[in-house]
């Protein structure tokens, strides 16, 4: 029996679930799956846009559920949603690893199901998603020049300011769901979205008032 059902799954999908049902696992894997999309959107490194297909990171996502579904009654007490997310976290830094030669999978990577992509990935997601909004009729340098001033802005956050950043703004995640992936607070998560949000915010209003600089000669 489990000793508490999480609250965003119906208990007959779950038990469904713990009693080694795929269909039941693959009902919330499609339930979730345009959220999950969003995630691989948003942290995949700008450098394999084009050679990975983020449904071939669900499809793998997918695969490592099915074999971790005698975990699901311990790892998903709290969310299906959370659960969710962590294994396609995971699938995609084993992505980036495989693809960019970065550290070595960790051992202890399948113990933890509150262990975020690392402050040096959701640095670089933040700032490239941020940069390829930039416009500027002014051409490539004025953009690189507001370029630096998003990657200044993001990297004088705290790392769990980021982290709570990313997931609330750009992950789209309920405070919830934010203070269940890293593991404080929900008024604490709120709290650090706004101050992020603040910080973010002017950063942005420092690049829309900058003055046009003219062309060099």
């Amino acid at each position: 029996m489990m000793t508490q059902l999480p609250e965003d799954c119906e208990p007959e999908l779950v038990n469904r679930i713990i009693a080694g049902d795929r269909t039941a696992l693959a009902e919330l894997f499609d339930l979730h799956r345009n959220r999950l999309w969003r995630i691989v959107n948003f942290r995949l490194d700008s450098r394999l846009r084009g050679r990975v297909d983020a449904d071939d990171i669900l499809q793998e996502a997918w695969l490592d559920a099915v074999r971790r579904m005698d975990r699901f009654l311990k790892e998903a007490s709290q969310s299906c949603f959370v659960w969710l997310r962590l294994i396609v976290t995971q699938t995609l830094a084993d992505v980036h690893r495989a693809h960019l030669g970065t550290q070595k999978r960790d051992a202890g990577r399948d113990r933890s199901i509150h262990r975020p992509l690392g402050a040096g990935s959701t640095a670089a997601s933040l700032s490239s998603f941020l940069s390829g909004r930039l416009t500027s009729p002014s051409g490539a340098a004025i953009r690189a020049e507001q370029g630096e001033i998003v990657d200044a802005a993001v990297e004088s956050m705290p790392e769990l300011d980021r982290e709570v950043l990313a997931l609330r703004h750009f992950e789209e995640l309920s405070n919830r769901e934010t203070a269940c992936v890293l593991e404080i607070s929900e008024q604490a998560a709120s709290m650090r979205y706004v101050r992020a949000l603040g910080r973010l915010k002017e950063a942005l209003r420092t690049i829309q008032n900058e003055p046009e600089k003219p062309p060099s000669e």
